[in-house]
């Protein structure tokens, strides 16, 4: 029996505010029509579990709050606040007003009680700060808190940060910034960039209700979350299988003039058929088909699920079904943004299709259908995507209304494993209670690399139980592979 049990979560022992080791010199920042949608959502938490440093617990956290202090100079918003000018719109102030820094104390815990269960235990909720927090309080609290919990045998490194001001390629950049800093690395290797001039940057207001703004699903509604381990040679056999080509149409042509001759009341000899099949090839016009685009392995990994998850929810054939997927707009805009633009550069693609056609057709057309979805968001759509939102300024509407959605997030090309932090990487990665509901997925990089991804699913418990006991997912599961 795990001794992580759900009423057994992390006491605070220290909290500190952290302050940048050189003032900021950066000005406001105005949120952009891709941070403003994001007020409404939870801080995102996100963390990393390694094993216990060959030092003392003390002097680690020394240098973590030095480190911190140091990483904060290369990204100064994180140690600011929001702030709504007298017009309505909002900026990140960076202010040096400082991070938090929170040492925590869980050693009834071991690493492997946060690894080993097959769903994951909720005392790994209280590694993070900013418990529910929604991003528009940025306004009244710090925009970053770093949690670490010293654990039996290891520790965690948790971070809360404001959606309003993060997604995860700048999460991700800063952490691994950290890291370096930690380690002495000296430049850092990914400058973020914190240029305003793109069309991202509107001149609309988002009205904000009475009291703030709320998320827009149920923080109390009954989940389960288990993270489902896909290793290289399972995502490569998956990547396989839906790319498989079909028959061509000369061979399903044959194939019909056999059936045809074979039940021709005049039966004909072996020869003859010989001869009828000779002769339709050689007068046959032969025609190069298009090239199908190939599914990436990502794409066919969410396909999937869709039709795994949408087999577990018992729909009628007419349900509409609905797999959002959030997509990095960086590279997709005219002129491009900069790889390690800060800020929220994301926008949330949906693909519908009803329950009878994710089942009725094979793994190959879900993925096409997720496929055709990301290569038309162009630098047009995004633009399309911007007008939309300033046609309508308002939140993200965050959740499954209908029972039928499933939203993907993050992503396991983020480097999320590249975090030393001066005595080895991390042994998992791990997310708080944030932004979670039925059908929320998140995608993580495996620890073993070269192409493996674990997908952190949050499903309602009897959609998981029907999951679980689905042959043509649970295949591909690491360990499950016959």
């Amino acid at each position: 029996m795990p001794t992580c049990e759900p009423t057994i979560m992390s006491q605070i022992i220290s909290k500190t505010t952290i302050y940048p080791a050189t003032p900021s010199t950066l000005p406001d920042l105005k949120l952009s029509t891709s941070d403003l949608p994001m007020l409404s959502c939870h801080y995102i938490q996100k963390g990393n579990l390694f094993l216990r440093p060959p030092f003392a617990f003390s002097d680690l956290l020394i240098r973590l709050q030095h480190a911190l202090s140091n990483a904060l100079t290369h990204f100064p918003p994180l140690a600011g606040r929001l702030v709504t000018d007298s017009n309505g719109y909002v900026y990140i102030t960076c202010n040096d007003a400082g991070a938090h820094f929170i040492h925590a104390n869980a050693t009834h815990v071991n690493v492997t009680d946060i690894i080993s269960p097959i769903h994951v235990p909720d005392c790994v909720k209280g590694f993070f700060a900013f418990e529910k927090m929604v991003s528009y309080n940025g306004h009244f609290n710090p925009l970053l808190a770093v949690q670490v919990t010293e654990l039996a045998d290891g520790v965690f490194i948790g971070f809360s940060v404001n959606h309003a001001v993060v997604d995860g390629t700048s999460l991700w950049n800063f952490i691994n910034t950290f890291a370096e800093v930690c380690r002495e690395v000296n430049p850092v290797t990914k400058q973020p960039s914190f240029t305003r001039d793109s069309v991202l940057i509107s001149a609309e207001v988002l009205k904000i209700p009475s009291g703030g703004p709320k998320v827009t699903f149920d923080e109390f509604a009954p989940l389960t979350e288990r993270i489902f381990s896909f290793s290289r040679d399972s995502i490569l056999k998956l990547k396989e299988a839906t790319n498989n080509p079909k028959k061509t149409n000369i061979n399903s042509n044959v194939v019909e003039i056999m059936g045809k001759h074979c039940h021709d009341p005049v039966k004909l000899s072996s020869e003859k058929v010989t001869t009828v099949i000779g002769n339709w090839l050689r007068n046959a016009v032969v025609t190069k088909p298009e090239p199908a685009p190939e599914i990436s392995s990502f794409q066919s990994l969410c396909a999937l699920l869709w039709r795994a998850v949408t087999r577990a929810r018992k729909f009628p054939t007419s349900k509409t079904t609905t797999f959002r997927m959030a997509v990095n707009c960086r590279h997709r805009l005219e002129p491009k943004l900069e790889t390690f633009y800060f800020g929220n550069a994301i926008q949330s693609i949906p693909t519908y299709a009803t329950a009878g056609d994710v089942l009725s057709h094979d793994l190959r057309w879900c993925a096409e259908q997720l496929n055709k979805n990301v290569l038309s968001h162009d630098d047009m759509m995004v633009r399309r995507f911007v007008r939309n939102w300033e046609q309508d300024p308002r939140c993200f509407p965050l959740g499954n209304f209908d029972g039928a959605m499933l939203t993907m997030g993050s992503s396991p090309r983020f480097p999320m494993f590249d975090n030393d932090f001066g005595w080895g990487k991390p042994v998992a990665v791990r997310s708080g209670r944030a932004n979670k509901f039925d059908g929320k997925i998140s995608a993580f990089p495996g620890r073993a690399g070269g192409g493996s991804v674990d997908l952190e699913v949050v499903l309602s418990p009897e959609t998981m139980a029907e999951l679980e006991l689905d042959p043509e997912f649970m295949q591909y599961i690491s360990g499950q592979w016959c």
